[in-house]
């Protein structure tokens, strides 16, 4: 289930344009999520739009709500929590400073290329 969700927001993401998409299974790790999606947009703007159309097409769907939500205000890096997969999208040099593909190296890195041809 939580798979599912993950590619659909990677599809999501993918359309929108976002950049650099990259899929952590961290559920060997971690019981903090299942998955982790980090990705990156080019301006606040496009960070804004990518959070905005990842909470419409999934948030319409009740459950999948997301259970918390923060960065908004700034744009520089927000976070939405779907519970079992939990969204991260920077602008700029956010990603590179907090570097969270490298906080969760154990984790497994899924090829999202893979991802979104399932």
């Amino acid at each position: 289930m939580s798979l599912e969700l993950a590619k659909q927001i990677i599809k999501i993401l993918d359309d929108k344009k976002a950049q650099k998409i990259e899929v952590i299974d961290i559920q060997k790790v971690s019981q903090l999520a299942d998955y982790f999606i980090i990705c990156s947009g080019g301006s606040s703007t496009h960070v804004k739009s990518l959070a905005d159309e990842v909470e419409f097409q999934i948030g319409g769907r009740g459950s999948d709500m997301a259970y918390h939500k923060e960065g908004y205000s700034g744009a520089t890096w927000v976070l939405l929590d779907y519970r079992d997969v939990i969204l991260h999208i920077f602008h700029g040099e956010t990603r590179d400073f907090y570097n969270l593909e490298h906080l969760w190296i154990d984790g497994e890195k899924l090829d999202t290329k893979l991802l979104l041809e399932e």
